[in-house]
């Protein structure tokens, strides 16, 4: 019992790291943490009673745990930023604002053009998604005004 617990643990952990880098917006569902977590172990402990090992079980484990967290609204935004407004926005100013546009109605709206799924980041709507999420943030900052670092407006 006190290992189920251990590795229950192990897998709740790491799921929380990683949606806290990739999706800071699901970081908080504990439902979904727990469910989650749950079937990792299950899938673990599965392989490991079907003779696979412990490196391979963990790999099985990995797959169930990050199933559909593969592509990342958040990591996407911080793409857009890091590499259309460099000049205006420095690090750590992408990370910090991601978390903003992601409840942002006219980004989501965006997002919600497409069917998002692991794969889409290699697929060649992701381009589109990107050109569109670019002129979306232009947008946003020449309505809300919003100025960059050196006083000049970001368009």
């Amino acid at each position: 019992m006190t290992t189920t617990k251990k590795e229950l643990s192990y897998f709740r952990l790491k799921l929380e790291a990683y949606l806290g880098e990739h999706f800071p917006e699901r970081e908080n569902d504990n439902a979904f943490v727990t469910a989650r977590a749950d079937e990792a172990l299950t899938a673990y402990c599965d392989a490991v009673a079907q003779g696979f090992s412990h490196p391979e079980a963990e790999s099985m484990a990995s797959e169930v745990l990050h199933r559909g967290l593969h592509f990342s609204k958040y990591d996407t935004l911080v793409s857009v930023l890091e590499n259309e407004f460099e000049k205006e926005l420095p690090s750590p100013l992408p990370e910090r604002l991601s978390p903003i546009l992601l409840k942002n109605k006219a980004v989501q709206s965006v997002f919600d053009k497409y069917e998002l799924s692991d794969d889409f980041g290699a697929s060649p709507e992701y381009e589109k998604l990107y050109t569109e999420l670019t002129g979306t943030i232009v947008l946003i900052i020449e309505v809300n005004g919003l100025p960059t670092i050196g006083g000049e407006n970001m368009t």
